[in-house]
């Protein structure tokens, strides 16, 4: 994204809905549909996992963004890491409504991005749980991907502090992180980057059908499930997954540090031991 050439001149840059559609239809023309391939993969393969009442998971495609976005950023809306990119001090004249906007687009982007590289999943009939997965050898570091989902636009729509944060603080770190705690199976281990469920969908298992949708597959295939949980509360709920604290790092930019739990999931056996081999 370094590379990027940002002119923020509104007449110059064009609308987001419109620099989708131009790229959409070059899309199209490369033979990329509304799902990733790995999420295409996914959706057609049969499902074992046993899901009761409206917990049913399904795999979204790029037309469900923003209602995808939409959960992720009330789920995350208070949360320490969306707060820290979004209430700088050299946002400090911005109004809350102006910076629900701004962390609104950020997962937009965000969802969007795994919708093309990644898997994206929603547990609930009205979208009240979203997971954003990236499975083993993807990633959505390429040109295209992040012209194509927005995440550009964030070189001018964060402050100058909020970049700062963003991409030369938050993003090294989860990069740098996550390779040295998995060390070679980085590249064959699944990533979930995002969950969040709706505030007023908490406590109904949507997060757990969610999470188990893809650890079922990952333990079949004798994958590791790697995540960054920034919130203390939600350690006891990923332990109860499989998922175990492997180390803590901290984001130091704000008066208090924000502190980010590394969790790693080993995969299970079907005798119900726990290893990285499957037997």
């Amino acid at each position: 994204m370094a590379g990027i050439t940002i002119n923020n001149n509104d007449n110059i840059i064009p609308s987001l809905e419109a620099e989708r559609a131009a790229l959409d239809s070059v899309a199209a023309e490369l033979g990329v549909h509304e799902r990733s391939a790995a999420a295409a993969k996914v959706a057609s393969a049969p499902i074992t996992t046993t899901l009761s009442g409206d917990h049913g998971v399904r795999v979204l495609t790029l037309a469900e963004y923003k209602q995808a976005g939409l959960t992720l950023a009330e789920a995350f809306k208070k949360d320490h890491t969306s707060l820290y990119f979004t209430h700088t001090p050299d946002r400090s004249d911005w109004s809350e409504q102006q910076k629900w906007e701004l962390h609104l687009k950020m997962m937009e982007y965000i969802t969007y991005a795994h919708l093309l590289k990644g898997l994206v999943v929603s547990a609930g009939p009205n979208y009240d749980c979203v997971a954003l997965w990236m499975p083993p050898g993807q990633n959505m570091d390429d040109i295209f991907t992040i012209l194509r989902s927005g995440l550009w636009r964030l070189s001018y729509q964060l402050s100058r502090e909020g970049r700062k944060r963003f991409f030369d603080e938050f993003l090294p770190l989860l990069n740098d992180t996550k390779a040295q705690v998995l060390g070679p199976r980085d590249a064959s281990s699944w990533y979930l980057v995002y969950i969040g469920t709706k505030p007023s969908s908490q406590g109904k298992g949507y997060a757990k059908a969610a999470i188990e949708y893809v650890t079922k597959m990952a333990d079949d295939n004798g994958q590791a499930c790697y995540l960054e949980s920034s919130h203390a509360s939600n350690r006891k709920m990923y332990e109860r997954r499989g998922f175990e604290v492997r180390k803590e790092v901290f984001l130091q930019r704000e008066t208090v540090n924000v502190q980010l739990d590394i969790m790693v999931r080993e995969p299970v056996r079907r005798d119900g031991d726990s290893g990285v081999e499957v037997l």
